[in-house]
């Protein structure tokens, strides 16, 4: 009986952070799968006196420890597959331990670390340009390499030498439309965050129940003047201008009210208890719930109380694995806003939502049409007065009359049934792994 062959695949961080590497490990309680887990390096007394020693002396100590655990902690792999980035330490020091076993080595490239890098310093910073030196020089040393977009392959191929095979991230499969009971419960669980405004008047603050379903007996029903939900995740960090989605929205705001001739007078909770007690409006409220942490979530959240809207609402959350896929699920658009450090890889959100059948409105650079077909699952934007304008596009006449959003839902859902990790990796990265492993050393 021929012997298998056994894959370690390295990822120095957060598991949980790598949706990319969870499917190469499939799932967590497979006979043939093991975890082992490092302990992370903390040496936050000398980071207080010095940032710069502290961060030299964590990737050493990172060093020593991985190749120690790689070399002796875990059995003898015929393969390394290793994230990256972070590329310091990890590139060498799985290259050091691939060396030592006589094992392979594999490079998973989700992006360019060194690009990472200079959105805290500079392209220029003498930093950034040693950890490209590093990121290049230990990436040519790999025996194979996968990468996320044809357009990374392309970079990798003319200005660093190396060849790469495109493995397009895919959703995994608890990712999918949810059913109206599922929904029902969802809003059901989250109807305190989503009515509760933390002391602020909204649109939705004066709900006293889900404003999307209703139990009418043992059914579920949809209400006809429910506002339309618009989710986004996000890191909160630099590579996401949140800014532009607060500007859409009050450009949304504002254009609703012009085109419906306002009169600014109206008392606000007066028109949001019209909007609720079932008023029929050509443009529906917003609900935007934006989830996930990040160190600029408390500074956008300041900015988002001193909006004044009257048909946009805004609520930020941090929610479970299992209501997270139920979100997507339940909401009518998706907004992205990554721009990628390097412009050559995609956002693993919009992957997501696209399995739960959701169209999106993405922010627009280099490769996103490799993931994004606009007017077909979703449309792109390069500002926020072309998110505002595809917004109104999309949902006038909600529920029912906004067959441009319709459409974009079919190709969403379309995209979703047709992406299938297994059928990703065993085409394109199954190959990569038996054609290294049958290369002579």
């Amino acid at each position: 009986m021929e012997k298998r062959a056994r894959a370690a695949v390295v990822v120095l961080g957060d598991i949980g952070r790598s949706p990319r590497s969870e499917p190469h490990l499939a799932l967590k309680e497979h006979p043939s799968i093991h975890f082992y887990h490092m302990m992370p390096v903390q040496l936050q007394a000398i980071s207080k006196i010095s940032g710069a020693v502290a961060l030299v002396l964590k990737a050493v100590f990172q060093f020593v420890l991985l190749v120690w655990f790689l070399c002796f902690k875990i059995p003898r792999p015929d393969v390394f597959i290793v994230q990256n980035p972070p590329s310091v330490p990890t590139l060498a020091a799985v290259k050091l331990a691939s060396w030592i076993r006589r094992s392979k080595f594999i490079i998973d490239w989700h992006n360019f670390g060194y690009t990472l890098l200079a959105l805290s310093l500079s392209r220029n910073h003498i930093i950034v340009r040693c950890y490209f030196w590093f990121e290049k020089y230990f990436g040519q040393m790999s025996d194979g390499s996968l990468c996320v977009t044809e357009a990374m392959q392309h970079e990798l191929a003319q200005n660093w030498g190396i060849k790469a095979t495109v493995l397009y991230d895919q959703p995994p499969e608890f990712f999918r439309p949810a059913s109206l009971h599922e929904k029902h419960e969802l809003y059901c669980r989250l109807s305190d965050e989503i009515c509760n405004s933390k002391g602020i008047k909204d649109c939705i603050s004066l709900e006293s129940s889900s404003p999307f379903t209703y139990s009418n007996g043992d059914n579920i029903l949809l209400k006809p003047n429910r506002p339309a939900l618009i989710v986004s995740s996000t890191s909160w960090t630099p590579d996401e201008d949140f800014g532009i989605l607060l500007e859409a929205a009050v450009m949304y705001d504002r254009r609703v009210s012009a085109a419906l001739k306002e009169d600014d007078s109206i008392n606000d909770e007066k028109l949001w208890t019209d909007m609720i007690s079932g008023k029929q409006c050509v443009f529906p409220r917003l609900l935007f719930i934006i989830t996930g942490k990040g160190p600029e979530r408390k500074n956008y959240e300041e900015q988002i109380k001193r909006l004044k809207l009257r048909r946009v609402a805004f609520r930020t959350m941090w929610l479970s694995a299992e209501d997270y896929p139920l979100l997507l699920g339940s909401a009518d658009l998706g907004v992205s806003l990554h721009t990628s450090s390097s412009g050559l890889d995609l956002p693993m959100k919009v992957v997501d939502m696209f399995g739960c059948g959701l169209p999106v409105c993405a922010a627009s650079y280099s490769c996103i049409k490799e993931l994004v077909k606009v007017e077909k699952n979703g449309l792109l934007f390069s500002s926020s007065s072309e998110l505002a304008d595809e917004i109104l596009m999309l949902f006038k006449g909600f529920p029912e009359g906004c067959h441009a959003l319709k459409l974009l839902t079919d190709g969403a859902m379309s995209t979703g049934s047709s992406a299938r990790w297994a059928t990703e990796w065993e085409g394109n990265a199954l190959p990569l792994i038996d054609q290294v492993l049958s290369s002579k050393r």
